[in-house]
């Protein structure tokens, strides 16, 4: 497995160099995780990873074809929404607020792991993630992660900044 210090050190570069920024153009629901609940997050290309939910994380669901689902640790969660309406069972309807650098995946990016259209690495929730060809690698702007988006959620919830 290809640990998250690994792609950062290789991909930051790529990313700084050749990424463009985006922003999130959809609204979330979320709510407070029941610690030790296991979330699947599920793309419309199928089952991307898991995490186990600690005390004080959130659970979001995009608002994409697929709902996909996933957990933020607290204070990154506070960083990037913004409460606008309370809903049922504990649920919230949030506004985005923050930025990415992101990079569409190409053959020559996966190269240097590589030679098939896809590759698995360590999340930063330390968790296998799959990383397929045309999905998006991205990383905030604190520059300290880097993670999966597929390609068709990122175009259902992001946008050129």
């Amino acid at each position: 497995m290809i640990k998250q210090q690994e792609m950062l050190h290789h991909f930051l570069p790529i990313l700084e160099e050749n990424g463009i920024i985006f922003q999130k153009k959809s609204l979330i629901k979320a709510k407070k995780a029941v610690p030790g609940v296991v979330i699947v997050t599920r793309t419309n290309d199928g089952d991307e990873t898991k995490n186990t939910a600690e005390k004080g994380d959130w659970l979001v669901e995009n608002q994409t074809s697929s709902s996909e689902k996933y957990l933020i640790k607290p204070g990154v969660f506070e960083k990037k929404y913004t409460l606008i309406q309370s809903l049922e069972n504990g649920w919230g309807c949030y506004k985005p607020k923050g930025k990415i650098i992101a990079i569409d995946v190409t053959s020559e990016l996966l190269a240097p792991f590589t030679k098939e259209d896809k590759m698995e690495f360590e999340a930063p929730w330390k968790e296998l993630t799959l990383l397929r060809l045309g999905d998006f690698l991205v990383v905030p702007p604190e520059k300290n992660e880097i993670y999966r988006i597929a390609k068709k959620e990122f175009w259902e919830t992001y946008e050129k900044a």
